[in-house]
């Protein structure tokens, strides 16, 4: 069973050491950045919303949520929208249905508001990323027609 888990000073070295393989590195940032990315949004007026994704125990994951500022360039609909601005299953734990059992506990924590309300989740990802294509678009996010640094837009309305 999919649970997401804080960040912690107990979890956070088995976290950082959670890592895509190595044809997918471009497509993802490492788990230590995005959480340093979290303290930087924090600190600048920003809601960042980082999660381990743990599985019966263990670390299998990490998401990082935002609501409103991401501290990069921003969509249309990203004012009081939330974004998944991070996903990554670990290289060793891919392809067992863990990224979309996350996802679903992903949608289901964002529909609670924890931040605000929103009407939007978003997210991008590298325009030949098609397997990420197929994956959001399989929980109904479609694309608004925005690209922004070569990444399209896509948009769940909530």
């Amino acid at each position: 069973m999919i649970t997401l888990r804080k960040i912690t000073l107990e979890n956070r070295r088995a976290i950082f050491n959670l890592e895509v393989s190595e044809e997918q590195r471009r497509f993802v940032a490492s788990n230590l950045s995005s959480v340093a990315s979290c303290y930087v949004l924090a600190t600048n007026g920003g809601h960042p919303i980082p999660f381990a994704i743990y599985s019966d125990g263990q670390p299998v994951g990490f998401v990082m949520l935002t609501y409103g500022i991401t501290g990069y360039d921003l969509p249309s609909i990203a004012h009081d929208s939330y974004c998944i601005l991070r996903l990554m299953i670990d290289k060793n734990h891919q392809n067992r249905g863990y990224g979309r059992e996350a996802m679903r506990k992903i949608l289901e924590f964002i529909r609670t508001f924890p931040a605000g309300p929103a009407h939007y989740c978003w997210t991008c990802y590298e325009a030949d990323n098609f397997v990420a294509k197929k994956f959001y678009e399989s929980f109904g996010f479609r694309e608004n027609s925005e690209i922004i640094h070569n990444e399209p837009i896509t948009v769940l309305n909530l």
